[in-house]
């Protein structure tokens, strides 16, 4: 490792398993002490006593203002300071057609995965604007950019993810806090289990869903997005804030296969008007 992190200290919401899981142990292992912010409270606390010293865990409902207040302020108590904030906590929440949508589950939907990444931004600022530096990171989905590849709730607040980073790194740039977005494709997780399997725990039989539609011969791993966030918290990315890095294997900006480099078209040829053709390597 490159220890790109080393004497920092970050706080990672959804901290217990999956993509945050992952996080942890990659921010840990590149020299950040970290505290685990999750309602998973055995996986959380499990993930805590494996890495030591250097993380702590927190039972962190992202929906309540003052669990996110608490998971901040123990970072500070714990470690000193908070360098970065990475919202990351999220669930599927509510599925189904629009006109049957339950409304107590599109508002659960909306209060983990918006209010949650606001009470982790408002409470990261408050505790880095006086020291005029840090880094907040929040999962999106390519469900806040196209359509069709998420529930409705949970495209809506991912797409309100993506707003609110712009609008916060605007705020926050003249005073040293870069806040930017993270969009994971499809990753084996517990939570995609429980989508394309039905059982969280059944990660060999999503592995497999998921390879049927690989775009790039592999399916995403948690921790193809931990490198991603390492990237985007580090001092590698001193510039940038504001963004929205894609970690999807090409699924929301080149998803399809090119039909111009292949069959008919697999040897170069120039096509001009009226069906005239231009001889290979005329210019």
């Amino acid at each position: 490792m490159t220890r790109r992190l080393e004497g920092r200290v970050a706080v990672i919401t959804g901290g217990g398993s999956g993509i945050g899981a992952a996080s942890v142990e990659r921010f840990v292992a590149e020299g950040a002490r970290v505290v685990i912010a999750d309602v998973q409270e055995e996986q959380g606390r499990a993930l805590c006593e494996r890495l030591g010293a250097g993380t702590r865990f927190v039972r962190t409902d992202v929906t309540v203002e003052a669990d996110m207040a608490n998971a901040v302020d123990t970072a500070v108590a714990e470690f000193g300071q908070l360098d970065i904030m990475f919202n990351n906590a999220g669930i599927m929440g509510a599925l189904g057609p629009i006109s049957k949508s339950v409304m107590s589950d599109v508002d659960m939907t909306f209060a983990v995965i918006l209010r949650g990444a606001f009470h982790g931004m408002k409470h990261a600022a408050r505790v880095m604007e006086p020291r005029r530096t840090g880094a907040i990171l929040t999962t999106s989905s390519p469900a806040g950019l196209v359509g069709g590849v998420g529930a409705h709730a949970y495209s809506a607040a991912k797409a309100a993810v993506l707003g609110l980073t712009r609008s916060v790194a605007a705020e926050l740039r003249p005073k040293g806090i870069r806040v930017n977005a993270i969009i994971p494709g499809a990753i084996l997780s517990a939570m995609t289990a429980d989508i394309v399997k039905g059982d969280p725990h059944d990660l060999e039989g999503a592995k497999d869903a998921l390879a049927d539609f690989s775009l790039m011969g592999r399916v995403g791993m948690p921790e193809d997005i931990a490198a991603g966030a390492l990237y985007l918290c580090s001092d590698d990315a001193s510039l940038v804030t504001g963004i929205s890095l894609e970690v999807d294997a090409g699924m929301c900006s080149a998803p399809g296969d090119s039909p111009f480099a292949t069959g008919d078209y697999s040897e170069p040829i120039g096509m001009l008007e009226g069906g005239r053709r231009s001889a290979h390597g005329e210019r």
